[in-house]
């Protein structure tokens, strides 16, 4: 089977290894890639959507993975070009991946459709903004499209909400749009995975992810410095509460307005005292969570995908293992402001008892990997315990390390009793 997986990050390099550990005959290509994901899967050239399009027909390519959210809705949209083209894609459309590029279109699905959420209110200026806040802290600002994981800020005060007011709506930092002033929610977070077809879906292992930089989810907002993954985070009947309430009200809404979906669908939960409430929506794996669950998939994890490309969802095709698996992420100097490139990646061959994905690195001149992006990489290891796991990521962690490496020491622990 030839396959294009679309994206060049930690995310897209996990996709790729379990579609080749599941597959191993299959030939992958990725755009735009990276030099690590291309130790695994061919380069391609191209330019932009057409031109991936052009490249997928002249080789015969049958299934088509996106990893990166903005080729979902970038020109006329990745799906939705493969569509035409006749190509199975798994990735929504774009209409449908305004439930991620909108946080207003995905509020506003979430009170059509009756899905637990908090109250909000949108806002074009800084003025009208602090009306909406009116005082009320903690406060939760999101910027209305897409921003790396970063336009999202919980403002535990007047001066952290002007701070990221100037940023959003007066520098404009994530460009032109629209802000979100929600209503606080209190609870421990839950990432919860769906792999959606038409109107079949199939719940994934859950995660936990960690975006403050710092330990005890102190420092600035990041794309994610860790994640966790594990089938006993489903405690009691939560699983069962999680599909009624708003899995399955989810999947029924696309389908009453009309929304085609087929991929993955992430749902950003906060368990509160009254229940499960959604946050946001991703229209893709998440990321680091991806690097957390898929090595947790067994099974046919390449034909569980192209089925449910081509319609036809196939739950039975793979299975969950038992135990933990924990992502550990180290960050470049300098971020989340910026990042410092060059600095040359030791240790990596050195892993035994963990696999590590590569996020922002490139080879250098003598053939060495060196940082390269913000997130340089992530080491995952499992465990049949939770604290067999963190033990096991942090020791082969260490064997790994550059100049001013970033890295938190309480990835797995914080956020559980």
């Amino acid at each position: 089977m030839k396959i294009l997986v679309v994206g060049k990050g930690g995310r897209e390099h996990a996709i790729i290894t379990a579609i080749k550990e599941s597959e191993p005959q299959a030939e992958v290509y990725s755009f735009p890639g990276s030099d690590a994901i291309f130790e695994l899967a061919r380069p391609v050239e191209a330019d932009g959507i057409d031109t991936l399009i052009s490249f997928m027909q002249a080789e015969g390519v049958e299934l088509c993975v996106a990893g990166e959210e903005s080729y979902l809705v970038k020109d006329q949209g990745l799906a939705n070009a493969c569509e035409q083209a006749g190509i199975p894609c798994w990735g929504p459309p774009k209409e449908a991946a305004q439930l991620e590029a909108s946080k207003e279109f995905a509020k506003e699905f979430m009170i059509r459709h009756e899905i637990p959420t908090g109250g909000y209110a949108v806002v074009d200026d800084i003025e009208a903004a602090r009306q909406a806040i009116a005082g009320k802290y903690p406060t939760v600002l999101k910027f209305d499209g897409l921003a790396a994981g970063k336009g999202v800020a919980v403002c535990a005060d007047e001066a952290a909400a002007e701070a990221f007011l100037q940023e959003v709506l007066v520098e404009r930092r994530f460009g032109a749009g629209r802000l979100l002033v929600e209503e606080f929610l209190d609870g421990p977070e839950i990432s919860i995975f769906a792999a959606v077809s038409g109107d079949a879906y199939h719940i994934l292992a859950p995660a936990r992810d960690y975006k403050r930089l710092g330990d005890s989810d102190a420092g600035p907002n990041t794309g994610g410095m860790g994640a966790v993954s594990s089938l006993e985070m489903f405690e009691g009947d939560l699983k069962d509460v999680i599909e009624t309430t708003i899995v399955k009200p989810t999947v029924e809404g696309l389908q009453k307005d009309g929304l085609p979906y087929r991929g993955f669908l992430y749902f950003g939960l906060m368990l509160t005292e009254d229940g499960p409430k959604i946050l946001e929506y991703n229209c893709r794996f998440g990321d680091p969570e991806a690097q957390a669950v898929l090595p947790m998939v067994s099974g046919d994890f390449t034909q569980f995908i192209y089925s449910g490309a081509k319609g036809d969802l196939k739950p039975e095709l793979i299975e969950f293992r038992k135990g933990w698996s924990i992502c550990l992420v180290s960050a470049s100097a300098g971020y989340p402001e910026g990042s410092r490139n060059g600095d040359v990646i030791s240790g990596l061959e050195s892993l035994d008892e963990a696999r590590v994905y590569h996020a922002g690195t490139k080879r250098n001149e003598d053939g060495e990997f060196a940082t390269a992006g913000g997130r340089v990489y992530a080491i995952v290891a499992r465990g049949d315990t939770r604290a067999d796991a963190v033990a096991k990521v942090y020791a082969e962690s260490d064997k790994v390390s550059f100049d001013g490496m970033q890295r938190r020491s309480d990835i797995g622990t914080c956020n559980f009793g």
